[in-house]
């Protein structure tokens, strides 16, 4: 290591040290210990350009192990992305900084994705790797490799611990993802401390059987030996790659090096001045970072953006030789022009028959596809059920990574990280789908869609008690209040096939909000009132006689029809209700207040609710005064008809509760 890398290597280390005891918080055992991975991958390996962080192909990196931000911020501030300045590093974990406690997407120039819930990251990374071999096959032709780019990924021991790494790389191995680089961070510690008290397992091994090319760099301080061991990743072209990099956590803090101690908490004033002085740090002042090194940074990003001049000149001999490619191009980053389908009446024309609304959605997803061709995605191995296959869509893998049809097998965890990290990569429009029960594995990662303002889809069927012989282990209860308690994140329940259209209009058009359409096994009605409405959430499905009704029926799925039907029981003792169809209260919410004050005017107290899941959340329209006909615990096994019945979900049971309250 020339004493110009060693300064350069150790700039991250000291400027991390600095940020993490000024804000008397954060993570400094990673970057101390990583940092010389991280800088000859950015300084040597990597194609990037600090002046085009959008650059479309160019290498991705994903900080898994978030809680070491600060060596992705130091990194991004000497290599000069954006205006992360030196007062940036030093508002570090504060208010309204541009350097948060973990990297967020979307918030910081050059952060790939929001992380910092360990292993997620690495499932991301799959999902991106996937996305560059999907786009490749589809755009490069003989001579124009216009998309040919690595994505790689640095995690610790937690991330390898955490499930959903295995998940993904599993299935990363499966497809042969050669252009996937994993960088493991191996230093035998976590927060309890040595990582052999629950951890002891051979990760190459586990690694190899997951058909990964694995190589093992002793010694993570060897700049040599690192950017050796990522060529040697690079030149598989058959499997993905696990560089397993031992290092030392919190390396040059005489006091902290090798303990858990150094981990998440800041090393102390008198330590930090013991790093600079045992690195030989040529600076006493904090933050303080010499000239030459910020000089030579800046030739390192230089000589990092000559591959994009180089792509640009190749992509426009690419766009003139095939300009229907640049179109196609255009449409894949840039988006389709949908208006043509849903203006046309063949996408809103109501059903001829009871159908359930999963294979209401299949067909409607087939017919989005013929005008998004750049829609992909798939189930965890439930696609038959979920109604998810694309025809002559072709199926993703190692053979075919044109296929558009995803097998994820029986990995939800995976399945909705790796779409996050399609999405992320741009040019593609993700969904996922399972049953409606197991969005509970998939929760912490929509979590993250919804953070990172991802427009993935979720396709989540068999959606309540109606699931029925399965039994209470199938049949989801509180999963729809969990899901309408995220942020930023709209869940449809649509109750026939209009209203799944125009939940897929809402889904395949957002722009910056994950959706999900909660979707019935069972045959459903279609109901003569339901229209495009529904895109604003919550609409009047059927509406009373008086001016001002009595009372009103809210439902939503495969209680609408129960509603209705208890409409016209009331009618006939003289009791005229409304029936509100609600397939989505997120976007209910969104709407005017003279509109809400139309559908559900405050005049108005008697209401009952109904909806064959938890009552959660449905009081803040019923009020004191109104009733909720809901699930109260688990459902059972047996047919769905009886199960109704068995729980109260009925139309005599509407009658009842809407009498109960006149």
């Amino acid at each position: 290591m020339s004493n110009i890398e060693e300064l350069s290597v150790n700039a991250i280390r000291v400027l991390s040290a600095d940020a993490i005891q000024k804000a008397k918080s954060g993570h400094p055992g990673l970057p101390l210990g990583a940092a010389p991975a991280a800088y000859e991958l950015w300084a040597r390996h990597m194609n990037h350009n600090p002046k085009n962080p959008e650059w479309k192909n160019r290498d991705r990196f994903v900080l898994s192990g978030g809680h070491g931000s600060m060596l992705l911020y130091s990194l991004l501030h000497l290599f000069g992305y954006g205006d992360l300045s030196i007062d940036d590093i030093k508002n570090f974990r504060q208010l309204n900084s541009k350097t948060p406690g973990h990297p967020e997407y979307g918030h910081t120039v050059g952060i790939e994705a929001t992380t910092g819930p360990l292993g997620q990251g690495m499932a991301m990374a799959v999902g991106m790797a996937m996305a560059e071999a999907h786009l490749a096959a589809v755009f490069n032709k003989d001579g124009y490799n216009v998309v040919d780019h690595y994505t790689y990924v640095l995690g610790g021991d937690g991330c390898m611990m955490e499930g959903i790494s295995s998940e993904s790389f599993s299935l990363a191995g499966t497809l042969g993802l050669s252009k996937l680089i994993v960088l493991y961070d191996s230093n035998n510690i976590s927060i309890e401390g040595s990582t052999d008290i629950a951890f002891t397992e051979d990760v190459m091994k586990r690694f190899e059987a997951f058909g990964f090319q694995t190589i093992e760099v002793e010694d993570g301080n060897d700049l040599g030996a690192i950017g050796a061991a990522i060529e040697e990743a690079k030149a598989d072209k058959n499997r993905p790659s696990l560089i397993k990099i031992n290092t030392l956590i919190g390396y040059g803090c005489p006091a902290k090096q090798g303990k858990a101690s150094a981990h998440g908490e800041p090393l102390g004033e008198d330590n930090v001045a013991a790093l600079k002085e045992n690195l030989g740090w040529p600076c006493k002042e904090a933050f303080e970072v010499p000239q030459e090194v910020y000089d030579y940074y800046k030739e390192l990003a230089s000589d990092r953006a000559k591959a994009e001049d180089e792509w640009n000149k190749l992509f426009a001999e690419y766009c003139s030789k095939f300009p229907e490619m640049k179109e196609m191009w255009d449409n894949y980053y840039n988006g389709y022009d949908m208006s043509d389908l849903f203006n046309s009446e063949e996408y809103w024309a109501a059903g001829d028959k009871p159908e359930a609304t999963r294979n209401t959605s299949g067909t409607v997803l087939n017919l989005i596809k013929q005008h998004m061709p750049n829609m992909i995605g798939g189930s965890a191995d439930l696609a038959p059920s979920n109604k998810t296959n694309m025809k002559d869509a072709g199926d993703f893998s190692r053979d075919n990574y044109a296929g558009s049809n995803i097998h994820f097998g029986v990995r939800e965890q995976a399945m909705t990280a790796i779409t996050n990290g399609i999405a992320l990569h741009g040019g593609l429009r993700p969904f996922a789908a399972t049953f409606f029960v197991f969005s509970d594995y998939t929760k912490p990662m929509a979590r993250l869609s919804s953070l990172m303002k991802l427009p993935v889809t979720y396709i989540f069927t068999h959606d309540s008690i109606g699931v029925g012989e399965d039994g209470p282990t199938h049949e989801p209860i509180e999963q729809l209040a969990a899901l309408r308690s995220l942020p930023n994140f709209t869940v449809f329940r649509p109750c026939d096939k209009v209203e799944t259209s125009a939940a897929w209009m809402y889904a395949a058009t957002s722009k910056e909000t994950p959706t999900a359409l909660v979707l019935t096994r069972q045959n459903l009605p279609q109901m003569p009132g339901s229209s495009k409405e529904a895109l604003k959430g919550g609409y009047i499905i059927d509406d009373s006689s008086k001016a001002v009704p009595d009372a009103i029926i809210i439902a939503s799925g495969s209680e609408v029809s129960l509603a209705v039907e208890a409409k016209a029981e009331l009618a006939k003792k003289d009791i005229d209700v409304r029936v509100v169809s609600m397939p989505s209260m997120d976007l209910f919410e969104e709407q005017s207040a003279e509109y809400r004050e139309s559908v559900l005017p405050d005049a108005v107290r008697k209401r009952v609710a109904v909806e064959a899941l938890s009552d959660f959340g449905w009081y803040r329209y019923v009020g004191l005064d109104g009733a909720v006909v809901s699930m109260k615990g688990f459902g059972a096994s047996g047919p769905a008809a009886e199960l109704f019945k068995k729980f109260g979900l009925t139309t005599e049971a509407v009658v009842k509760a809407v009498e109960g309250i006149m």
